[in-house]
C-alpha cells in the first residue's frame, strides 16, 4: 500500500483528519515519537512556510534519564496542521499525554508532595498522577482518531523493564475498553534483535494487538508508515460481501447447495471483527467440497468494505441442473433439445398458469384466450328497421378448471380388534418423526400410497365420456348466454 492510499484511508475512516493520542507510561519515548513524527510525516508536507515553523517550535522536548520530561498534556501542533502528500490534503494533530507513573520514575512528586499540572480540561491544576489517567481516557475518546501507545523493554534509559509492566497493562485495558483501534509501540535501542521481537511477539498474544519492536530515536518515515498501515488494519469491518457464483445466488432459498453456501458464509463472518482478521476468512471455505476456491477479491480499507469471491467445482453446475430437471445431460444438444421442449412447455403453461392458481385458492379457475386462440367468422350485413349494422362474430377457446376433492377410502378385514390395533400402531410408529413415511407402509405386499393412488384413479376413471362431454356443452351455454341459473340432476 502506498503512503498516499495509507493516509487517505486512515482520514476516510476517521472524517477526514488524522489526529493521533500518544499515550503510555511516563519515560517510555512518547515526546520523542511526537517530535520524530512531525520532522518526517507533518513538516515536509505542510505548505505555509509560518505553519511549518509553528508546528516545529511547538515539537514537545525529550531527554534522557529518570526525570519526567512532559507535565501537562499537550496537542501538537497546537491547531491541526494541514498537509499534502502528492495530490491529497488531510488535518494532522498529535496529542502528547502525561504518562502513567512508574516506580523509579522521578519528577510527579515535589518537595510538598504530588506535583500539581495545569490540563486543557479543567481550570484548576490537579495532582500529576490524576492528570495521567483523566488525560488518557480524555485524549483516546475524544481528541484522536488512532492510538499510540508506547512502552519499552528497558533498553532506552535507566528504568528496567520490569517497572513497566503494571502501568502498560493498565494502559491497553482501559483502551480496548474505550473501543478506539490502537497499536503498541516497544521502543527498544536495538528493535531487531531476535530476543526484542520475541518479546513483542509475547506481548502481541497477550494483548491482542499489534506490537512493533522499533527504536523511536532513529524513527524514520518509513517506519512511521508501517505504524500507521499496522493501525489502519485495527479499525473495524463495517461489511462483508460475499460473491458467489451467479448460476448459485439465482437458486431458490431451499436448494440444498445454497444452504450450504449460505451457512458456510455465515460461519465465516462470525470471527471477523477488524480488517487484520479479513486475511482468515477464507479459512472457513477450505474444508467445503461444494467451493473449490475462495479468496478476498476487495479490501476497501477507507469504508471497511470487504469482497471474498467464491468459485464452484467444475462439475457441479451439470449436476444442480440434473438434480432440477431431472435428466442427465451429456452434450450441449442434448440441453438445447431440452430447452426447446421446456420453452414449449412454459407457452402453455403461461396461459394456464393464473387459471391453476384460481382453482386452487377458489376451487374454480379460467384460463383466457389469447389473440391467437381467436377465429373470425365472415363479418355479416344485419338490417334493423332502415337501419343496417354489420355483426362481427369471434371464437376462442377458453379452458375453464374445476377443483374436485376425490375421496379414496382403503378398509382391509384384518381380524381380532387386537390385530387391527397392531396394524395401526406398525404403520404410525414413525409418523411423528416422519409424517411422509406412513405411505411408505407396506400393507398385504403393497405400499400404502400405490393403494390410495389406485383408488383415486379408478374414481376419476367412473365418469363417463358422455357425462363429460354434457357438463363442457353445459359450461359452455352458461358462458355464452351469461345465465346464472343452474339445474342439475345427478341420477
Amino acid at each position: 500500500m502506498e503512503k498516499q492510499e495509507i493516509i487517505k484511508s486512515i482520514t476516510e475512516r476517521t472524517g477526514g483528519d488524522l489526529y493521533l493520542g500518544v499515550v503510555g507510561a511516563v519515560r517510555t519515548g512518547k515526546s520523542t515519537f511526537i517530535k520524530k513524527f512531525i520532522e518526517n510525516l507533518v513538516v515536509p508536507n505542510i505548505l505555509d512556510e509560518y505553519e511549518k515553523k509553528r508546528a516545529l517550535d511547538e515539537i514537545p522536548q525529550s531527554a534522557q534519564g529518570k526525570t519526567i520530561m512532559t507535565t501537562e498534556p499537550k496537542f501538537v501542533p497546537s491547531n491541526a496542521a494541514n498537509i499534502k502528500i502528492d495530490d491529497f490534503t488531510t488535518n494532522v494533530r498529535l496529542v502528547d499525554c502525561v504518562g502513567y507513573v512508574i516506580p523509579d520514575a522521578k519528577g510527579y512528586e515535589d518537595d510538598s508532595g504530588p506535583r500539581m499540572v495545569k490540563t486543557p480540561w479543567y481550570d484548576d491544576e490537579i495532582p500529576f498522577v490524576e492528570a495521567a489517567e483523566i488525560g488518557t481516557e480524555k485524549v483516546i475518546k475524544d481528541h484522536s482518531s488512532i492510538g499510540i501507545v508506547v512502552t519499552t523493554d528497558g533498553s532506552i534509559g535507566e528504568i528496567a523493564r520490569s517497572s513497566y509492566i503494571e502501568a502498560e497493562e493498565r494502559i491497553v485495558s482501559e483502551l480496548k475498553e474505550i473501543g478506539k483501534p490502537f497499536i503498541v509501540l516497544l521502543n527498544s535501542t536495538h528493535p531487531m534483535l531476535p530476543e526484542t521481537e520475541r518479546m513483542a511477539e509475547n506481548l502481541r498474544d497477550s494483548y491482542g494487538v499489534p506490537v512493533l519492536p522499533i527504536s523511536v530515536e532513529n524513527m524514520s518515515e518509513r517506519d512511521i508508515y508501517a505504524i500507521l498501515r499496522e493501525a489502519l488494519y485495527e479499525f473495524p469491518v463495517l461489511e462483508v460481501k460475499v460473491d458467489m457464483p451467479e448460476w448459485i445466488a439465482c437458486l431458490s432459498p431451499n436448494n440444498w447447495l445454497k444452504k450450504i453456501y449460505i451457512d458456510k458464509i455465515k460461519e465465516s463472518v462470525i470471527e471477523i471483527d477488524k480488517l487484520r482478521d479479513v486475511e482468515h476468512i477464507t479459512k472457513h471455505f477450505s474444508d467445503c467440497e461444494y467451493i473449490s476456491k475462495a479468496y478476498l477479491s476487495d479490501v476497501d480499507t477507507s469504508t471497511g468494505e470487504v469482497t471474498v469471491t467464491l468459485q464452484a467445482p467444475g462439475n457441479l453446475y451439470n449436476r444442480v441442473l440434473k438434480d432440477i430437471i431431472g435428466v442427465d445431460i451429456s452434450s450441449k444438444s442434448q440441453l438445447l433439445r431440452l430447452f426447446q421442449d421446456y420453452n414449449e412447455a412454459k407457452l402453455e403453461y403461461d396461459q394456464i398458469k393464473t387459471a391453476l392458481k384460481m382453482v386452487k385458492t377458489t376451487g374454480y379457475g379460467v384460463a383466457s384466450p389469447t389473440l391467437s386462440d381467436m377465429k373470425l367468422d365472415t363479418p355479416e350485413i344485419l338490417k334493423q328497421g332502415s337501419r343496417y349494422g354489420i355483426k362481427l362474430k369471434a371464437m376462442a377457446p377458453s379452458i375453464h378448471m374445476i377443483r374436485v376433492d376425490v375421496e379414496s377410502t382403503f378398509e382391509p378385514i384384518i381380524g381380532s380388534e387386537m390385530q387391527s390395533k397392531e396394524l395401526i400402531n406398525y404403520i404410525m410408529k414413525d409418523y411423528d418423526n416422519d409424517p411422509s413415511s406412513i405411505w411408505k407402509s407396506e400393507i398385504f405386499g403393497r405400499s400404502l400410497d400405490v393403494i390410495v393412488k389406485e383408488g383415486i384413479q379408478a374414481k376419476l376413471s367412473m365418469l363417463p365420456e358422455n357425462a363429460r362431454y354434457k357438463l363442457q356443452q353445459t359450461l359452455s351455454k352458461l358462458v355464452n348466454r351469461g345465465s346464472g341459473n343452474l339445474f342439475a340432476i345427478v341420477l
